[in-house]
């Protein structure tokens, strides 16, 4: 399974039904948080997300609202028992943060926390493990930010049972005709793998947007993704409002998911002057139509 569960689509101030940025992007039985705003672990627990079974967080700037939940999340998986190390990656300042903190309450924790460093303006690959590819980029804000691409990779290649039996090949031998191996018969004919296989399937991609201005530098990143997630602090009218912020706008998101012909845009990042949120969806949808408000405890599969 390849999806992204939100668990907050608010900006900086919180309401009483909407929460700073987080989100569990889960790639098969692989769990890892993404930005991490005050609050984050009561909204894990209230949508029963395992956070024992998150292997990787991504951290894209040291604005609260993106990481004031870090350190409490941290000191409860310590005392729920958790022994698997954690890696963080992040903005390099945010390790002092997190060791001063511990430090300053005499917190040792159970399990070993690695910080990956995210320099200012680096981009491309920064894990690759199993099938999955994660890579940064920067994205135009007021401090150093980063975006986010996760890329779940088919290397296994479709088998054609059918095929395959016709070829007299065994059913036990199936897995290594996935993995692209040829296959000998006892009679000494070589079957080719692509007689009996498909190429795998196309990888699936998945964007986080953090906080920036509306910037076709990204272009280059969205391209073609099948999920992307962009901020949309204000409706259009507050473009100059959102400009002098370095944020961007519900047209603003919308026209940048359709200049990269992405399959589907998710907006939040929600100023909480807005109640209703119905307004961004009518000023999206007529640029983009595949856009969808990011829900608060919704999976979306991509």
């Amino acid at each position: 399974m390849f999806g992204v569960t939100i668990l907050g689509n608010n900006s900086a101030i919180p309401t009483l039904n909407r929460h700073p940025t987080a989100q569990v992007v889960t790639c098969n039985d692989q769990l890892m948080l993404v930005d991490c705003g005050e609050g984050t672990q009561l909204q894990i627990a209230l949508y029963k997300i395992k956070r024992s079974k998150f292997r990787y967080i991504f951290i894209s700037h040291l604005h609260g609202d993106h990481y004031f939940g870090l350190i409490g999340l941290l000191n409860t998986l310590s005392l729920m028992g958790r022994s698997e190390p954690l890696s963080v990656y992040a903005p390099p300042e945010l390790e002092q943060i997190i060791r001063l903190q511990l430090d300053c309450s005499g917190t040792v924790l159970n399990f070993a926390l690695t910080f990956v460093p995210l320099e200012p303006g680096r981009s491309g690959l920064i894990l690759e493990d199993k099938d999955l590819r994660v890579s940064c980029f920067p994205t135009q804000h007021r401090i150093s930010c980063f975006g986010f691409s996760f890329e779940l990779q088919k290397k296994k290649r479709k088998l054609l049972p059918e095929q395959a039996r016709a070829y007299e090949i065994p059913s036990s031998y199936f897995s290594r005709l996935q993995d692209g191996a040829d296959y000998q018969r006892k009679d000494g004919t070589l079957v080719k793998n692509d007689w009996v296989t498909l190429p795998p399937c196309k990888a699936k991609r998945y964007v986080y947007c953090a906080d920036t201005i509306y910037d076709e530098n990204l272009l280059p990143w969205l391209k073609d993704a099948d999920v992307i997630y962009h901020e949309t602090t204000y409706l259009h009218d507050l473009r100059d409002r959102a400009a002098e912020r370095f944020h961007s706008t519900s047209v603003q998101a919308a026209s940048l998911a359709a200049a990269a012909h992405a399959k589907r845009l998710l907006i939040g990042h929600f100023s909480s002057k807005y109640t209703d949120l119905t307004p961004f969806l009518e000023e999206c949808r007529p640029v983009f139509p595949s856009t969808d408000i990011g829900e608060e405890g919704v999976t979306y599969i991509i």
